[in-house]
Order: C-alpha cells, then sequence, then structure tokens
C-alpha cells in the first residue's frame, strides 16, 4: 500500500442513488406502467420538461431536462404521467431512514442520492457488506432498485455507482483508485463542464491519463488553479468529508409560460409574482440576502442570468421585483421572444 495516497486510507464511502427514481415510484404504485416509455414530467403538447425516464424510455435517447414535446418525437409510443412530489418525498423519507441504520453521516444530494460515511459504521462491518444490505433492504420493503458505489472517496464512489447503473454495486479499493480513473473522460470529474472540457481538449486532454501523464507544475503553468485541482482529481484524490448538514447557497423560483412572449408586461407581472414567492420564503425563514439574478430562458433555449449585489441585504419582495424588473432591462426582452423567466436570492444570511 505504499504506493497509495494516504487520503485513500481514511474514509470509507457509499453513493447511492435511485435508479429512474420517479420513474421507478409511479411503476411500483401503478404495475400497469412496469416495462413502458414512462416519461415522468409535463404534457407533451405543452412547453413542460422530463423530469425522469424510464430506462425502456431512455433507449430511445431520453433524458432529464428535455422539452416533453421533444421526448415525444423521440419515442411516440412512451407514455407520460405528471410528477407526484408527495410519493417521492415520502419514499425518499424511508430510503433514509435505512441508510441511518448504518449510519449518521449521511449527506443527501436530491430526494434520490446520497453519500454515505461508514469508515465508523454502528456495525463494525465492511462498507461493500452495507451497500449491499442497503440495497436488498431498499427493494425488500419498498421495491425499489438503486445502484451503489462503494470507494475511499466521494468523487470516486459516485462515479462508481454511475457506472454500475442501473441496479448494481461496484466497489474501488485504494489500490485500485487511479488505475480505475485512468479510461475515464474528464467530463466524469464533477466540475469539468462543456466548457471546461473543450478548453481541455484544446490542449489534448480528453482522458484523466492524458493529464496524470503532466506534473503538477506542467498542469500548473497551463491552468492554474483549475490545473492543480484536475491533476489531483485524475488520480482520483478528493479529501472532501461527507457534510451532514448542508448550508443553502440560494432560494429561487421560474415561471415557463404556455407561449413564448415579447410582451414586458407580461414578464414583469410574472417577475413580481417571483419576487413575492422567494420573499415570502425568505421572510419565513428569518433570512436576507445580498444578490439578486433574473434567469431568462429564450425560445431558443439560450439561457442568460443578469445579477446585481446591493450594499445592504434584503427579504423585501417590492425591493426584490424592482432590482429584478431592473434587470431585465439588461436582457433582449422585447426583441426575442421569452419563454421562462425567474428570480433568485443568493448571498443569504440571517435576518433580523
Amino acid at each position: 500500500m505504499a504506493d497509495v495516497h494516504p487520503s485513500l486510507l481514511l474514509r470509507k464511502i457509499i453513493h447511492i442513488d435511485m435508479d429512474a427514481f420517479y420513474a421507478a415510484v409511479e411503476m411500483r404504485d401503478n404495475p400497469a406502467l412496469r416495462g413502458k416509455a414512462l416519461i415522468v414530467g409535463g404534457s407533451p403538447t405543452g412547453r413542460g420538461v422530463v423530469a425522469t425516464a424510464s430506462y425502456e424510455a431512455r433507449k430511445f435517447g431520453i433524458r432529464s431536462a428535455m422539452p416533453c414535446y421533444q421526448a415525444i418525437r423521440l419515442c411516440p409510443q412512451a407514455v407520460f404521467v405528471k410528477p407526484r412530489f408527495e410519493a417521492y418525498k415520502e419514499a425518499s423519507f424511508k430510503i433514509r431512514e435505512i441508510f441511518h441504520r448504518y449510519t449518521d453521516l449521511v449527506e443527501p444530494l436530491s430526494l434520490d442520492e446520497a453519500y454515505l460515511d461508514v469508515t465508523g459504521n454502528q456495525l463494525g462491518i465492511y462498507a461493500s457488506e452495507i451497500a449491499k444490505r442497503i440495497r436488498r433492504e431498499v427493494f425488500n420493503e419498498l421495491q425499489l432498485t438503486c445502484s451503489a458505489g462503494v470507494a475511499p472517496n466521494k468523487l470516486v464512489a459516485k462515479i462508481a455507482s454511475d457506472a454500475c447503473k442501473p441496479n448494481g454495486c461496484k466497489v474501488v479499493t485504494p489500490a485500485q483508485v487511479f488505475a480505475f480513473m485512468q479510461d475515464l473522460s474528464l467530463r466524469h470529474i464533477n466540475g469539468v463542464g462543456p466548457a471546461t472540457e473543450k478548453r481541455l481538449a484544446t490542449r489534448g486532454l480528453e482522458r484523466c491519463r492524458d493529464v496524470t501523464a503532466l506534473s503538477l507544475e506542467q498542469m500548473d503553468a497551463a491552468f492554474g488553479r483549475l490545473g492543480r485541482w484536475l491533476w489531483w482529481r485524475a488520480q482520483g484524490i478528493d479529501e472532501r468529508g461527507v457534510e451532514t448538514t448542508r448550508e443553502r447557497k440560494s432560494i429561487g423560483s421560474e415561471r415557463t409560460f404556455g407561449q413564448d412572449t415579447l410582451d414586458q408586461n407580461i414578464l414583469c407581472t410574472h417577475i413580481d409574482e417571483l419576487a413575492a414567492r422567494v420573499g415570502a420564503y425568505m421572510q419565513k425563514r428569518s433570512l436576507t440576502a445580498r444578490t439578486i439574478t433574473l434567469k431568462v430562458r429564450y425560445h431558443d433555449f439560450k439561457r442568460i442570468t443578469r445579477s446585481q449585489t446591493l450594499d445592504t441585504a434584503t427579504a423585501d419582495a417590492a425591493v426584490v421585483a424592482q432590482i429584478a424588473r431592473s434587470l431585465l432591462l439588461r436582457t433582449d426582452a422585447g426583441k426575442r421572444r421569452i419563454r421562462l423567466v425567474g428570480v433568485a436570492l443568493s448571498a443569504l444570511a440571517p435576518g433580523e
């Protein structure tokens, strides 16, 4: 184990990811939907998007966040159902109860995904055995399947769970981490998006092995802080711990229109409604915010944001609406048709 980075010996992390969670709950509760190309989301004739799709639907190229009208073109026989978030929340709560049978170090990422630190688990058993038991108990008690990645850190555990979906379990030991990472595309590393991927590709860096073939000094000289961060991630090194409490970074609300609009009066009316909604949320929780962001999506799906940071934090809906309206003037509203607007508050702090 002399060649293993010391951080890989510190923790035993499991990443649990439910398989097509919303669709799986719908098929469990309505057996007539089983085996069908099922899409949970908006109407195929409306402006909604796909929340999730069954694996039968994914074979046709359907993915989350795809417009529903596009999904029906790819799979005309698809069955559409509206989301039932209360049912998903109930199932998620029961799944987390199962997690806590083994450890209290649980970091939920969403209703269907979580990290577990089982280094010092209550039963004193191997992480791989815990993953096996959790998957079995989730299925026996909730009739749902999940995939599990077991590894020394969060980065590798998540990649491992993705690699064995659906309904699988993959274990990557400390000694296997480096080799496991090398053939992976850099996009597998959380934080490497399309723009960064393109930038790296211009330098001939497409896979982890392309990065680890260079020295830390070379990556630093070429990309600065990004290069140093990526050099460690490409080796599978990630020292982040599981966070049992996650501080919320922003509060937001958005509205997709039934028809694209050029009418700025309509846009301002909806901005006022969104500002009132987020303002009420903030005041109920005694929070204030310094940064106000307006989100706009044009008819061609291009998305832009405009932000303003205030000298004094606020939770006043009228102030939020006024700033968001002024930010609308910095967009192409009135010139380009708009399909969605959103208002978000960030730089949050406790209010009086």
